[in-house]
């Protein structure tokens, strides 16, 4: 069993880290390069595939693609400088409200 936690942390070390890379010899920085919009394409791509593997109905598959995803999405979090710890302690307040009310006062707030 893996931990968690760690992987998440290893990930984002690299992903800052990728930040004074090269982007001819980096993904990522060709990611962070290209900016939001290089970054908000592929995370699109990668949430169509994850929808399309689910399709398939093959739980590895959706697990590959999901994993794409995730990365991608921590590849926006760190151009955004916001980290994985911003997203789980907005899950965490979440736990106990209904989430059709929580819906609704997100909208009430625009």
């Amino acid at each position: 069993m893996t931990d968690d936690a760690a992987i998440l942390r290893r990930l984002t070390e690299v992903l800052e880290s990728r930040k004074q890379a090269d982007p001819q010899t980096s993904y990522v920085a060709k990611l962070y390069h290209g900016g939001a919009d290089a970054i908000l394409k592929k995370i699109g791509e990668e949430a169509t595939e994850v929808v399309l593997a689910a399709k398939g109905d093959d739980p590895k598959h959706v697990v590959y693609e999901m994993a794409d995803l995730w990365f991608h999405s921590m590849v926006l979090l760190a151009s955004m400088n916001l980290q994985v710890a911003d997203v789980l302690a907005e899950l965490d307040r979440r736990f106990g409200l209904s989430g059709i009310a929580e819906k609704a006062a997100r909208v009430q707030q625009k």
